[in-house]
């Protein structure tokens, strides 16, 4: 018959300083299954490493430790895992119950690494409690339970798997008699079940209910005598059936995110100190999105309201040219050709001096500019009062004269509608037939005095010239305004048989305050990043403090049946949620931030785009993963047996 556990001359020391310390010198063992055995011996003499090596919690340094056959030795750490979590379960002397879980949620943790289904396992918790008799116990947390209560939980995390090999560390040390007594009489059940039984004690009461007791000292066995009666069958373990593929990703990663909730829920205080640098930087980043695009979307309005989509069209190589032979270039038939073109939504031409304005005692200078009656359209101008002048006024060189809010101020301030009112432009009377709004802008408005006449009665009675000085063009909406421009060149180029003209492109403003804004925005943006990256790190650092008060709760999940890669998956996720949930509160921060600036500042078109939340959120989980790696490798690299002796 072959022995369900088998040692062979097992060796176990510890680093201490430069020498090592032997805790166990050749150790040989067999224990059949379905025996009950007690180890005993006095504090020091190795009996609890022994029973961590029986567990595959510890690793011996030298020496063969065989599982029904099986050599531990070749066992990777998730086989390890999955033979402690299937076959193996633990009693401890101090309960090792989770605080934050309750009783049938501690039962279930074995079966939550097995993959178990949440409602198999719950109805099997809730039957082993009720076994141990603890049916309307199940929903309280340790703290509201006995110690022989807790105790008889911890049994039953035991058995959840099944437990084909319960390891009692000092089962009944830290409980009154009575209570000792239930424990000892549940142990005995389970052996007479067909459960191995290894009890470590140093209680000889406890030690002689057992049928061999196995006495170790300073390392060695030195009574050890044959089972009382032989077990029948042959020791074997039966591999455990695991749930594999896309279910077994969803399920543990489902139960891993609730574990780590409950985790969060039971420390709020850290939990939310953890938030707190995350909420910062994501507020910084969204409200910054947000505001700066506001911002720029206002300034890019007012470049557009100033003309944008034009290109003006000079005499001359460039601006500041005076040479007179270019100064006659453009032709009234060149504004006819231009404003037949696909393209062109309006053109006008411009004929500016600079002149004297006369009402009774008021004499002020003005720039004055003859202007076709697309002009105001082109330059997206509206009217206080009155409105352009029309085609009749323009074809008969009407002496009608617009006037600018700032004109109208200094030569009508008393008036309360102008519209009619007699001025004179030069030497020229004309009539007011409106008056253009003034442009309020970011960029300030302008203080210069100026009125506009039709550019027929401009070049025709005020100034006598046949030619102009400029020409606007308004390129339709959509349409690329390089390419219009090279088009215009074109046409003008042929039309003249030379260049002797040169355009500006207003587009190009646009274009490089879109990028001036892009780029302090983008400067901005990168600033909030530095604050998310502070918080992040802050992530990291409580995480790290975390996994430090939490390295007993790691031992216990590693004891039940945890790997490594459940341990960084819950650590992780647990990072991952912090930041998401801290992003959640950033973004609701940086919406109350722009509902607030929206009152101060009604005409900022401040809106959340789908892109900057999604951005928000992005940001969040990546800072959970970069920053909540380091602290999760560090759970997921702990020792089992090290980790359980942390208070």
């Amino acid at each position: 018959m072959t022995a369900l556990l088998e040692l062979s001359d097992i060796r176990r020391s510890y680093p201490s300083g430069e020498q090592s310390v032997e805790v166990l010198k050749g150790i040989t063992l067999s224990i059949n299954a379905g025996e009950m055995v007690a180890i005993v011996g006095a504090s020091g003499s190795g009996k609890s490493t022994l029973m961590n090596i029986l567990g595959c919690l510890d690793k011996p340094t030298s020496g063969t430790y065989r599982v029904a056959g099986t050599d531990v030795a070749t066992l990777n750490g998730d086989a390890l895992a999955r033979l402690r979590r299937e076959h193996f379960g633990f009693i401890f002397q101090r309960y090792h119950l989770l605080s934050h879980l309750t009783a049938a949620q501690n039962v279930e943790v074995p079966a939550v690494y097995a993959g178990t289904e949440r409602k198999r396992r719950l109805e099997r918790a809730q039957q082993l409690l009720q076994r141990l008799g603890l049916g309307d116990r199940v929903e309280y947390q340790p703290s509201q339970l006995s110690g022989g209560q807790q105790q008889r939980v911890s049994i039953a995390r035991a058995l959840m798997n099944g437990g084909q090999v319960i390891l009692a560390d000092e089962p009944t040390g830290a409980l009154d008699t009575h209570s000792g007594e239930e424990v000892m009489a549940i142990l005995h059940q389970l052996k007479s079940q067909g459960h191995t039984v290894i009890i470590v004690t140093h209680d000889p009461a406890v030690a002689a209910q057992a049928e061999r007791i196995i006495e170790i000292r300073d390392g060695e066995i030195i009574s050890n005598p044959p089972p009382k009666m032989a077990v029948a069958g042959e020791a074997k373990i039966a591999a455990a059936v695991e749930i594999t593929g896309w279910r077994q990703f969803v399920s543990g990663f489902r139960e891993a995110l609730t574990m780590a909730w409950l985790a969060m829920a039971a420390n709020k205080m850290r939990t939310l100190l953890t938030m707190l640098g995350i909420i910062i930087g994501i507020t910084s980043v969204v409200s910054i999105v947000v505001v700066g695009d506001a911002a720029k979307q206002m300034v890019l309005a007012d470049i557009r309201a100033i003309g944008t989509n034009t290109i003006d069209v000079y005499p001359g190589k460039d601006f500041g040219d005076d040479d007179p032979q270019y100064q006659q270039a453009l032709k009234y038939d060149d504004l006819l050709a231009i404003q037949k073109q696909p393209w062109v939504r309006s053109a006008t031409p411009a004929i500016s001096k600079s002149l004297r304005l006369r009402v009774g005692n008021t004499d002020v200078s003005a720039s004055v500019e003859g202007v076709g009656a697309q002009y105001f359209n082109v330059y997206g101008m509206t009217f206080s009062e009155g409105n352009t002048f029309n085609e009749v006024q323009l074809n008969g060189r009407a002496q009608v004269v617009v006037l600018d809010s700032n004109t109208r101020r200094q030569l009508f301030p008393n008036k309360a509608n102008v519209v009619g009112e007699i001025l004179l432009v030069g030497n020229t009377p004309a009539t007011v037939i409106g008056v253009a709004d003034e442009k309020q802008s970011m960029f300030g408005s302008s203080k210069i005095l100026r009125v506009w006449l039709p550019y027929t009665t401009m070049a025709g009675r005020v100034m006598g010239q046949s030619w102009l000085n400029s020409i606007t063009v308004r390129v339709n909406e959509g349409y690329d305004s390089a390419l219009a421009d090279q088009q215009l060149t074109r046409l003008l180029s042929l039309r003249h048989g030379k260049k002797d003209f040169f355009t500006w492109n207003m587009d190009s403003i646009l274009k490089t305050a879109e990028r001036t804004t892009h780029t302090l925005q983008l400067f901005l943006t990168l600033v909030a990043i530095i604050s998310l990256v502070v918080g992040g790190i802050g992530v990291m650092n409580i995480m790290l403090v975390s996994v430090t008060e939490r390295t007993r709760e790691i031992g216990i999940r590693m004891a039940v049946g945890a790997r490594a890669s459940d341990v960084l998956q819950q650590f992780l996720i647990e990072a991952v949620l912090v930041c998401l949930v801290g992003g959640a509160l950033g973004v609701s921060l940086s919406l109350i931030i722009a509902f607030t600036l929206q009152l101060f500042l009604p005409d900022w078109g401040i809106g959340f785009s789908p892109l900057a939340l999604v951005m928000a959120f992005i940001c969040s989980t990546l800072t959970g993963v970069l920053f909540g790696w380091l602290p999760a490798r560090n759970a997921a690299r702990l020792d089992p047996v090290d980790a359980l002796a942390r208070e």
